[in-house]
């Protein structure tokens, strides 16, 4: 597994076909699903493979843990450190007094709207389809929300951890990662997360629930 971990964009890339363009060189999520990208290694076919998924005025994210390298016909835009976090035991649901529901399409206008407040991460309209997602309403409003992203074999990422400032310091956040991380690990599925390297509040909480730091992953925008 510790080689699809390294490059966990590619491996979710092959895991999920429906969801992605490109060929065997280089993919990238459809352009409604998300925002990443990656090509398959570092051969200068397969950069150029993935420069040329990339069109006029658009960019992409990459993740991975080497270094990356700017293919031909793109610029680097903005670049950052993160960390790979790995749930080392098991992750009980954290109790609490709100109902937790599973969130669908009928959701997506809400969840997107939740995302683009709050920055998670790349979220589209279609990014919920790349697995289950939770959340919970207060006063009939998405109040939090908490998924699943990038998913091969043996793995799968919890992501979209996100809360309105309307409703922080009740703990949501903490208790919808939790409730996504034991769904993972109830199928049998390692539970990864990634986390900005500066966002010390956010590795605690996910400390606090079991997962380690497994490695530092470089993040970088790329647009042509």
């Amino acid at each position: 597994m510790n080689s699809s971990l390294d490059r966990p964009v590619w491996a979710s890339l092959l895991h999920a076909p429906q969801l992605a363009e490109g060929g065997d060189l280089a993919r990238r999520y459809r352009r409604d699903v998300n925002l990443f990208a990656c090509a398959r290694d570092d051969d200068g076919a397969s950069l150029a493979a993935l420069a040329s998924l990339v069109g006029a005025g658009e960019s992409v994210y990459l993740a991975q843990v080497a270094p990356v390298q700017v293919p031909p016909g793109l610029q680097l835009v903005r670049s950052a450190q993160g960390v790979q976090m790995l749930a080392m035991q098991p992750v009980a649901p954290v109790p609490g007094e709100e109902a937790v529901v599973v969130l669908g399409d009928a959701d997506a206008p809400e969840m997107l709207a939740l995302a683009q407040l709050t920055e998670p991460g790349p979220f589209l309209p279609r990014t919920h389809t790349m697995g289950r997602f939770v959340g919970v309403r207060i006063g009939g409003r998405l109040a939090a929300m908490a998924g699943e992203r990038m998913r091969f074999a043996g793995a799968t990422e919890v992501s979209g951890v996100c809360t309105h400032p309307d409703f922080r310091g009740r703990g949501l956040a903490r208790r919808l990662s939790s409730v996504v991380a034991h769904a993972i690990q109830q199928r049998g599925d390692q539970a990864f997360l990634h986390a900005w390297v500066s966002n010390h509040a956010a590795i605690a909480l996910y400390e606090s629930l079991g997962f380690e730091t497994r490695t530092q992953v470089q993040v970088a925008v790329l647009a042509r």
